[in-house]
């Protein structure tokens, strides 16, 4: 008596079906089911589908990441993942926007991310003007990072106490306490950036200069330096 039934086909067909289900909702709700909001992500609009979206003025935080097309990884969810394949157009003088970012029940990230992003006066006083992303992947789970990869340039649009930063300085990411960090340093090494941020979006930045100039130690007394294990510290913190 043949009355068996394989169960594989009826669980890809609630699968199939499930994954279609979801494809009708507009991307506008599908991000807000996500929590994206809680994130600091925040948008004008979003038309058409998880599918293929165009999201018109992005903002995660205070960095704005003009219109962006979007599109819903069905991959993804068959893994209890949510991705959201992100491109878009050169936000400054650098490289397109194009990457990912993924929220799963306990953690939220960024995947394979590059990008030229103009980041205003979010680090003020600091003269961070740009981050240039190739290849960042930063995963924080419940709240801590877990895994982070790739390199970060910071551009600077003004020099510091007379010091010319022009070449930028660069880092490769990585998770140091549970905490994103990003050692950031000038080619000459004189100049360095401690910048750690946390889960919520806290971040806090220390910015060391060596010197044994008498004329760049008072313009770096004067901006609010501290003296600090033989060179400068100038300490800045805020929420992305």
């Amino acid at each position: 008596m043949r009355i068996r039934i394989n169960a594989r086909p009826r669980v890809l067909f609630g699968l199939f079906f499930v994954i279609a289900l979801i494809g009708t909702l507009p991307m506008r709700l599908a991000l807000g089911a996500l929590g994206l909001d809680r994130e600091g992500l925040t948008l004008r609009a979003a038309e058409h589908s998880v599918w293929a979206a165009t999201l018109r003025e992005v903002h995660w935080g205070e960095v704005d990441l003009g219109d962006s097309y979007a599109a819903l990884s069905p991959i993804q969810l068959l893994v209890g993942r949510a991705r959201v394949d992100l491109s878009g157009p050169k936000l400054a003088q650098g490289e397109r926007l194009r990457g990912a970012f993924s929220v799963s029940a306990s953690s939220f990230g960024i995947d394979d991310t590059s990008a030229a992003v103009p980041v205003g006066a979010l680090f003020a006083p600091l003269p961070i003007t740009r981050l240039d992303l190739s290849d960042v992947s930063v995963r924080f789970d419940r709240g801590r990072c877990a895994r982070a990869n790739g390199r970060v340039k910071a551009e600077l649009g003004a020099g510091i106490a007379g010091i010319s930063l022009g070449q930028g300085m660069s880092a490769e990411a990585r998770c140091v306490g549970g905490a994103l960090n990003l050692p950031l340093a000038s080619q000459s090494g004189a100049e360095k950036i401690g910048l750690s941020v946390q889960g919520d979006g806290r971040y806090r930045a220390l910015l060391d200069v060596t010197t044994s100039d008498p004329a760049v130690i008072d313009k770096l007394n004067r901006a609010g330096f501290l003296a600090v294990g033989g060179g400068y510290r100038l300490s800045v913190e805020g929420r992305l």
